[in-house]
């Protein structure tokens, strides 16, 4: 919906002015603020419910409070009304100023009423308090920054770098456990001194002090106690009341398309409920190993939707200067094809729903099973494993496919060595940094900088939480408290407000997630069958040849790429790497993964990808340059 911004103690009277600009693509429409003696407010807005008097900020009667807000309270018609009852006037009928009223009635409790996707700040000029909170899921970004008695925040990065309250500084520790996670965990950012407000959490800053609390826990202990058809139809019934609360807007609505199960089934669903056709948005490839277009379109033509499709090539690389500086971060190859359907979808609508949440939910990904397969697999005694099954598998020829056989075979062998969450959290890292690679990695001297080295802990301390006893659930409740708020959201988020688009997830509706978890696993994962009791759920709407096919997976041929098209860009980068001048990574190390994906010898496509996009991050958030210019220089450099 747009982008927020706010600073306590501005050290200039434009400060809030230069940080909310910075979020223009977030809200093109219009801007507000609120300058009151210390604490300064900045929003960006993308009209989509009231678009007359919704402008923000937004006082309450007294004009005590200000907020400003990012996302959308799909609630708020039936907040609105109790709010009424009890005697709050509003002053706009946009659905973020129930959140004003709320914080009367209820304080900072008023957050656990609330059924959306949001990031907000509410000022208390009376209390001189200042209220922050993000939404249960983490589909609204909001970092902060605290020093001395500074306080400033904005829904990214870059606007409290505008601030010039802070100058940017690598995070050793954020960069340490990213490049093995995927994701930048806890509170981290890849900025020193700036954090991210986590998900399902709240902050006070007041008396120049701050409090952080979580308002939401999610538990898979309670399972649902009616027969597998009666949690079937209570999923269906669930599933179509959020896709309808979802399609809350006063413009129109359209959806990702992927050919998936869950963009499917929302789009079917979306379909079912509207009058109009759907606007349908995917992207495909021409290798047909990675093209999901065919699925895509079997369900544009069963709901008549309207189809719009567009075919990516490899010079989609170009691209990275511009979703590197959206993400604040380097991005990754699921951005990729956030970023290109996003920009499709924006020629013709503001708002688009998608399926992002089912597998995090509904055990839909092949680690799932895989963890189960690999107690089968230890049957074979250990010391077989370490060596007659090492050395055949290494003699298995890298195909550079989706999920090739050399991986698959390697990941089966590598994770057998663990046993429960060891082995979940070591097959996170196992396509991209392990610890052992990162020793290898990093210098000696940058390692004695990083004091936080654990990155196997940032995932067991969710799965041996206690908040989910199988191991199907321990899986899923570590990955909806990981890679959902740390790496799925904030791609969505940042790839469609690059495009001004606002990008929202039915599956993802902290209601229907708490259903979710009262499932039992063995209707998630039945067998080796991924998503049993959602793909139940989709048979009614979706031919039995897309619900039947393997798992494929949204990806690009990047290891292909990189040892064709994109070979000489990547040979005369990594020639001038500004990881290994700063002596953060070793050259060495570095030039042995090039050389290995670039002859064929092993897929390093997940590790160079990583390594790529750093180092435009780094020129672009510490050197200076810009999108233009960074954009010219991967140009020149492949050649």
């Amino acid at each position: 919906m747009c982008g927020i911004a706010g600073i306590f103690n501005p050290p200039a009277v434009d400060t809030i002015d230069r940080m909310t600009q910075t979020l223009i693509h977030r809200g093109p429409d219009e801007h507000g603020y609120y300058r009151g003696p210390n604490m300064h407010l900045g929003q960006r807005r993308l009209s989509i419910i009231d678009l007359t008097s919704g402008k923000q900020p937004i006082t309450n009667e007294d004009e005590s409070l200000q907020l400003i807000c990012n996302g959308e309270i799909y609630n708020s018609p039936l907040l609105r009304r109790q709010l009424q009852a009890a005697g709050h006037r509003f002053r706009t009928t946009t659905d973020v100023e129930v959140i004003l009223h709320l914080y009367e009635e209820y304080g900072p409790d008023s957050v656990t009423r609330l059924q959306g996707m949001f990031a907000f700040a509410l000022w208390d000029e009376r209390r001189q308090r200042l209220f922050l909170a993000r939404d249960h899921m983490g589909q609204k970004p909001l970092f902060f920054y605290h020093q001395d008695n500074v306080f400033a925040f904005a829904s990214e990065v870059k606007a409290i770098l505008a601030g010039g309250v802070t100058k940017p500084e690598i995070d050793l520790d954020g960069l340490w456990h990213y490049i093995s996670l995927r994701f930048i965990p806890d509170r981290y950012s890849l900025f020193k001194n700036i954090q991210k407000l986590p998900a399902a959490s709240f902050l006070v800053f007041e008396n120049n002090s701050v409090r952080m609390e979580k308002y939401w826990q999610l538990h898979f202990t309670a399972k649902h106690a009616g027969s597998e058809k009666d949690i079937e139809e209570g999923l269906h019934d669930l599933l179509l009341e959020t896709v309808r609360s979802h399609l809350l807007s006063d413009v129109r609505v359209g959806a990702f398309l992927s050919g998936g199960i869950d963009s499917s089934i929302v789009c079917a669903m979306m379909a079912k409920l509207s009058s109009e056709p759907v606007p349908a948005f995917s992207i495909g490839v021409q290798e047909q190993s990675f093209n999901e277009l065919p699925y895509a379109r079997l369900v544009a033509q069963r709901y008549g939707l309207e189809a719009h499709e567009r075919i990516v090539k490899a010079d989609v690389v170009k691209l990275l200067p511009e979703m590197i500086y959206h993400m604040d971060e380097p991005s990754d190859p699921f951005a990729l094809g956030v970023y290109l359907v996003a920009g499709v979808a924006r020629e013709s609508v503001k708002v688009v729903l998608g399926g992002d949440g089912g597998d995090e939910s509904f055990a839909g990904y092949d680690r799932f099973a895989g963890n189960r397969l690999a107690d089968l697999y230890c049957i074979l005694p250990a010391w077989f494993r370490k060596t007659v099954m090492k050395k055949m598998i290494a003699l298995i020829p890298e195909s550079f496919g989706y999920k090739s056989l050399a991986q698959k075979a390697a990941w089966m062998n590598e994770m057998s060595f663990f046993r429960q969450g060891e082995r979940y959290a070591h097959s996170m890292s196992f396509l991209r940094f392990t610890q052992q690679a990162k020793e290898e990695l990093f210098t000696a001297a940058c390692k004695q900088k990083i004091h936080d080295a654990d990155s196997i802990e940032k995932i067991l301390v969710h799965f041996n939480a206690g908040n989910a006893e199988e191991l199907v659930d321990k899986m899923l409740y570590t990955d909806l408290m990981t890679r959902m708020p740390d790496h799925l959201l904030p791609i969505v988020d940042r790839m469609g407000m690059a495009h001004s688009l606002e990008s929202r997830s039915p599956l993802v509706d902290y209601k229907l997630v708490e259903y979710a978890a009262a499932i039992p696993a063995d209707l998630k994962l039945k067998g080796k069958n991924l998503k049993y009791i959602l793909k139940k759920v989709a048979a009614r709407y979706l031919p039995a040849e897309l619900i039947e096919r393997k798992k494929q997976g949204f990806g690009f041929p990047i290891g292909i790429w990189m040892r064709t098209q994109l070979n000489p860009l990547m040979l005369n980068l990594f020639r001038q790497s500004r990881l290994v001048e700063l002596g953060i990574f070793e050259p060495a190390y570095v030039q042995r993964l090039l050389n290995e994906h670039m002859s064929g010898k092993a897929d390093h496509n997940f590790r160079l990808w990583i390594l790529l996009n750093l180092e435009i991050w780094h020129r672009l958030y510490f050197e200076g340059e810009n999108v233009a210019s960074m954009q010219d220089f991967i140009q020149r450099l492949g050649r």
